[in-house]
Formats: structure tokens, sequence, C-alpha cells
């Protein structure tokens, strides 16, 4: 057998053989006290890898992903994450470098790198890119960081960031532990900034204007050339949340319109994987009057190839331990370069065909708040429901019981009851249809039989909870026998 094994180890791919035998290891007696050894052999249930496989499998199905069914959660662009992005993210000579390896050894890697900036660049209008954050909230603080060094750059320190109520809570977050004061300003009737609230909170003390856009309501900003010569007027400059970005692939370039700083979600617009609680990645683009203040290192090349710099003296230095989560933008570097310019605008156009074909369908049996044609999203409210008694909560819960992840639900804050909704453009028709029936039934539950939407889910492993008593009196024991019982 260990001939057959050196043979195989020897005749296959190259590179790839057994290591030299080992010298047998010592007795266990040998190295712990003997009153630590069992005296009889323990008692472990024999189980066939066959009951083992199945056992972990039916764990696994329990799961709900994009993988398995529609996942409509509004504003984080859950799209389907194309299978060869994943297996050129595992070519080991990628997968295997070492964050310390010279840049003589890691040329592909550099070169990968630089060559995904410069599309992140082309296609979002900024000057330039840093791919060092590690998450989106991560690149809101890198791009209020540099924020903050330009206006002491500028003799100016600045105290305060002016935030829409519709933005995502991420934005205050990372406003304040950047050390600035959170400005918050309405929203009008139309769901967009209300410019007359903006111009009465700017002041010498604004350091920028963070702005989603599209908005959290879907809604594409109207009067953003009037919103930022109002803010650059003031001496401050403009943030855009790429949250959002999948609609705007090859249509808007947020640098044209003329803000100043862009975090780009790679696990939302180009479909890396998201949730699980990483590795993301959430590179930060800047216009001209900010490069200097992009972190370090930095990939430049020259006639040697790539390499990584950190001599910039402006720099606000490193914000990640390396460089950042390579094998995300592995991913999105394939994606980008598989769709092509064309293929990226047609992402946006089919997105946004898909929003508005399921908001037309579902606008008579839910509140619309906020009429208008959206873009990638669109935001419903669950109001009519709830003054029959029945709860955006419990229309959440009862849709799985039709197979499908619940919509994102009381977001954004200024829509009551609300439901948020981005089928995003890798779902079919036919799928948008049965999510719009199922959402149909539901509505017509509420109003002839609400004890039904009530008391979901019913069909799901674990049925409806207590909540109040799960916070009161958590109990986090594993029930072994039920899952026994499956």
């Amino acid at each position: 057998m260990a001939k057959l094994l050196f043979d195989l180890g020897k005749n296959g791919r190259k590179g790839y053989t057994l290591p030299p035998m080992q010298v047998a290891p010592k007795p266990v007696e040998t190295l712990i006290p003997s009153k630590y050894i069992r005296k009889t052999p323990a008692r472990l249930p024999e189980v066939s890898e066959n009951d083992v496989m199945r056992h972990y499998f039916s764990l696994s199905t329990l799961n709900h992903h994009v993988d398995k069914g529609f996942y409509p959660l509004g504003s984080c662009t859950m799209k389907y994450n194309p299978k060869i992005n994943e297996t050129l993210a595992r070519i080991p000579e990628l997968k295997n470098l070492h964050p310390l390896q010279p840049a003589a050894t890691s040329q592909a890697a550099l070169k990968l790198m630089y060559e995904l900036a410069g599309y992140l660049s082309e296609i979002s209008g900024m000057a330039d890119v840093s791919l060092q954050p590690a998450a989106g909230a991560h690149g809101e603080l890198t791009g209020l960081k540099m924020i903050r060094a330009y206006h002491v750059s500028q003799g100016n320190p600045r105290s305060e960031v002016i935030i829409p109520d519709s933005a995502h809570g991420t934005n205050p977050a990372s406003v304040t532990l950047t050390g600035y004061k959170s400005v918050q300003i309405q929203s009008n009737e139309k769901g967009l900034v209300d410019v007359e609230n903006l111009k009465s909170k700017l002041s010498d003390q604004t350091a920028a204007l963070m702005i989603t856009n599209p908005n959290t309501l879907g809604l594409f900003e109207t009067q953003l050339q009037e919103i930022i010569k109002l803010v650059h007027d003031a001496g401050a400059l403009v943030y855009m949340d790429g949250a959002n970005l999948n609609a705007l692939l090859g249509i808007v370039r947020p640098g044209d319109i003329g803000f100043d700083v862009l975090h780009i979600n790679l696990h939302k617009t180009f479909s890396t994987p998201h949730g699980g609680g990483g590795p993301g990645a959430g590179p930060v683009g800047v216009g001209k009057k900010l490069v200097n203040f992009l972190p370090v290192p930095r990939i430049e090349k020259d006639n040697s190839g790539y390499c990584l710099r950190d001599d910039f003296p402006d720099s606000i230095g490193k914000i990640s331990s390396y460089y950042g989560n390579f094998g995300v933008m592995v991913r999105a570097y394939v994606y980008i370069r598989m769709l092509g310019e064309a293929g990226l605008r047609r992402v946006s156009e089919n997105a946004i065909i898909n929003a508005n074909y399921l908001m037309k369908k579902l606008e008579p049996f839910f509140m619309l708040p906020h009429s208008g044609p959206a873009m990638h999203e669109f935001v419903l409210s669950g109001k009519w429901q709830r003054d029959r008694g029945v709860k955006t909560l419990d229309i959440a819960k009862r849709l799985l019981d039709y197979g499908f992840h619940a919509p994102t639900v009381y977001f954004p804050l200024i829509v009551k009851e609300a439901i948020m909704i981005e089928p995003t453009e890798t779902e079919s028709k036919e799928t948008l249809d049965r999510f719009a029936e199922a959402m149909i039934e539901i509505a017509h539950d509420v109003e002839n039989r609400p004890e039904v939407v009530l008391n979901a889910p019913t069909t799901t492993v674990v049925s409806r909870l207590d909540e109040v008593k799960a916070v009161k009196e958590p109990n986090i024991k594993y029930n072994f026998d039920r899952l026994d019982r499956m």
C-alpha cells in the first residue's frame, strides 16, 4: 500500500508528492502521566461514513442561501455567485500565496490587484481606488479618515458630517468612530433629500455630506448636482455610500457627478460571497484632491513590474494587516473580466427591470409610500395589513412557509412597517412570479384568515418562537433529540 501511494504521488501532478516517511511517534503512555490515561476504552458510537454524511447534509439543508432559493434582502444585493469565481479563486498559485511573500514572486497577484483597482476606477469614475478595506463599513471609516486628513491639511479641521434620515446604520457609526458629530437631514415627501433642510444644516463645521445613491428607498436622487454644489461651496466634501451601486453600472459614474469619495461593496455589486461574517471587501475610490491620502502600501507599476510602495507622506497609513482580502478580489476580478463593459451595464438594466416588475405586481396589495419608477430595489409598507392586526414581521415569517427568505423589514426607518425588496438581476421571471404570488396570497390571508399569518411559520424545522421569552430567558441548549428525529 505504501509503495502504491508513493507511486501515485510520484506520477501525479508535478510538485504533488508524498513527504518522506516520518519516524514512528512514541507511545502515548510515555507522553501523558498515567493517572490521566483511560483504563477502559471510551464508549464512542460506531457511525458509518454514510450516516455521518447524511447527518451533516441534513443540517446543511436547513440553511437558506442564494443557491437554494430566492433571497430578496433589500439593500444587500444577494445575487447569485457564479461558480467559476470560486473555481479560479482556488487556483493553488493564488490561494497559497503568503502575505509576506516578496513582490518579485507575487507579480501575478499584484497585477491582478492593480488591474482590479483600475477597473473599479473606470467603472466608478473615481481618480484612484484602494482595495484594502475589508468590508463596506471599513470602507466608510477609511473614506472618512481621508476626509479628515484632507481638512487638516487645509488647516481647517471640521467637526460635523451630514447624513440623511434614510441612511444605512453604518453611516452614523462610522462618523462617530472617526471623531465627527453626526447631523441628520430630513427626506421630503418624495423620499429624496430635502434640499432646503440641507441648506439649513450646512456650516463652516461641515466636513462632508454622506449620501447613498440610489437611496435606501431605491430612488435616484434627482437633485444631486445642486446638492453637491451646495456642499462644495461650503468647503465640504461629498461621500457616496456605494451599497446600491448595482443600479448604476455602465449607466452612471459617481465620479462624473462630482462625488469625492465612494466605497464599493464587492460582496454586493461584484458577486463575491455575502454573509457568514466574511471575508468581505469594501474598496474605496477617491477624487483627485484625495489621492495623496489613500492608504499604504499602494500598488505601483514600473519598468521592472509591480511593486508595493508606502512612501506617501500624506497617506492615512495602513488600514489592513496586509493588503485586504485577496480571495474576494480574485472573484470580483473574474466577474468583471467575464462580463465586460456591455455585460456590466446589462447587470444594472436587468436589476432595475426586475425591481420595477415586482413592484408593479405587488403595488395593488401593499402600500407603496413613494410612487414613481424605482431603481434596483423598492420599499413597500405593511401599514394596510397592520391596520388589520398583522405586522410586517408576521408577513416575513409567513414567507418562510413558501420557501422564500424574507425581505429586509422595518428599514429604512422613515417608512412605517417597511418591507424592502431587492430581487437582483440574477433571478428569473418565473422566480419573481412565484414570490409575487406568495406575497399576494399572504395579503389575502391577512384579510380572510389572519390567524394563518399570525401563527407562521408552520412548515419549518423551528416554528414560531416566543421572542420576548427568548430575550428574557435565553435557553441555548441544543436539542439533539429533535435533530435525531429529522
